[in-house]
């Protein structure tokens, strides 16, 4: 096999470019059928959703949501334990999701001015799981689980049938632990676009998270662009790996292949001192790659893939923030001389016994995360992600009486008169006499 990665050495500022760079996507070439797509279902409903599931999956459906019998048939499908697995999965992404739970404090910003925020869920949150070659049930508990959490009222679940017409068993279990309320059997665009407009069966959402290919991305960036907001910008999956002289090739090989197994599009950048652990790496990719199922898929990762040999620690760190990985594995032995300087990343995963596999499913971290260089604006999926934050304020006489000059001054400034008349008619029933014991007592009343 010939070599099946890029090698850069001691890269100059022209390779740092060109390293960086992620696979084309060629987005606007699809931007025409998406809208098709979505249009047919705003104007359609059901009636598209059918036709599209018999066109791009080859099913024929007599209906869209998943039955009571069909959740209990699939979940007595799914092994003992493999629901021993996904239970030890859920209480993890559980604990850590629930200590994101707040109890903001009352800030008294001067003497008489009380201000204050409260989360409130989003009440009805979509959510796609996408099917085709790997059924991602860890999706639906990364997802479920905190909705759930973070209290909201319904939680949609769509995802595409297989060719039986029925959804995958382990996803179904998944649903039914995470908390999901109702599960359709609808992928890609055209899912989307149900979750966004709604159609006979599938209701309209207030948000839409999840995964997918580069036609649900894009129907997530369309309908967001129009009226529903969506997670995070993602793509297709990426990891940086940072090692040295004593990492183990083979652990740092399979990192790789854990990504490139996703999908044509997706990519590996490793960073290494020098071409001699390249090379150890690159004889450990070609070693798994030849037993590795989904090989096809690999290889044509590998070949968006790079391995930078570099000793500079500034070239090295610029290498990290600038690329802003989805997934950033550090295996040096001086983490903590890194730390700060590292400013951009989706999830970072430290040591040798922290695959980013562990992410992915079990150690509790949220594995929706930014893709595509929106790390470095973007956090991934959290307990927030489901709530929405309401602000409050109340002002006793006093403190109105104290603020009410500037607010005046700087309506005046802004020429926006309404505003001042607002502070200065409050002030003119101040000065009435009739007006202190009525709102003395409104004080003491909290009004």
């Amino acid at each position: 096999m010939k070599q099946p990665v890029r090698v850069y050495i001691e890269p100059d500022l022209i390779d740092i470019e060109e390293i960086i760079e992620r696979p084309e996507q060629q987005m606007e070439k699809l931007g025409e059928q998406v809208a098709n797509i979505i249009y047919s279902v705003q104007l359609r409903g059901d009636e598209a959703l059918f036709e599209f599931t018999k066109t791009f999956d080859g099913v024929e459906l007599d209906s869209l949501e998943v039955s009571s019998s069909e959740k209990e048939a699939g979940c007595a499908k799914v092994s003992d334990e493999l629901k021993a697995a996904m239970g030890q999965a859920k209480n993890n992404i559980a604990a850590f999701h629930r200590e994101q739970k707040k109890n903001e404090p009352v800030v008294e910003t001067q003497p008489g001015v009380v201000c204050w925020r409260k989360n409130k869920p989003i009440e009805r949150v979509g959510i796609y799981i996408p099917g085709g070659t790997a059924p991602l049930f860890s999706s639906v508990l990364m997802l479920g689980i905190p909705a759930h959490l973070a209290g909201c009222r319904e939680i949609v679940l769509v995802t595409p049938p297989g060719p039986d017409g029925a959804v995958h068993p382990a996803v179904i279990y998944a649903a039914q632990i995470s908390g999901i309320t109702s599960m359709y059997k609808a992928g890609g665009a055209q899912a989307i676009a149900a979750l966004a407009y709604g159609t006979e069966t599938i209701p309209s959402v207030d948000k839409i998270f999840g995964p997918g290919n580069r036609f649900v991305t894009l129907a997530k960036q369309m309908v967001a662009s129009d009226s529903v907001p969506i997670d995070v910008p993602a793509g297709p999956s990426e990891v940086m790996i940072v090692a040295d002289a004593d990492s183990d090739a083979g652990s740092i090989a399979a990192d790789m292949l854990s990504q490139a197994e996703h999908g044509f599009d997706s990519q590996s950048i490793l960073i290494v001192p020098d071409p001699m652990v390249s090379n150890r790496v690159i004889d450990q990719l070609k070693l798994q790659l030849a037993s590795l199922p989904r090989k096809e898929y690999a290889m044509a990762s590998l070949k968006n893939s790079r391995i930078v040999c570099t000793r500079d620690r500034e070239r090295t760190l610029e290498l990290i923030n600038r690329y802003a990985p989805e997934h950033l594995i550090f295996l040096r032995n001086d983490w903590e001389e890194w730390e700060e300087r590292i400013i951009n990343a989706g999830s970072v995963f430290i040591g040798p016994w922290t695959p980013e596999s562990a992410g992915d499913y079990a150690s509790g971290t949220n594995h929706t995360l930014p893709t595509g260089g929106w790390a470095r604006s973007c956090s991934g999926v959290s307990l927030e992600s489901f709530q929405k934050h309401i602000t409050y304020q109340r002002i006793s006489r006093e403190g109105f009486l104290d603020l009410a000059p500037v607010i005046q001054t700087l309506a005046e400034a802004e020429g926006l008169q309404a505003h001042g008349r607002a502070v200065s008619i409050r002030r003119e029933i101040m000065e009435k006499p009739e007006s202190q014991s009525r709102n003395s007592s409104a004080d003491r009343r909290g009004g």
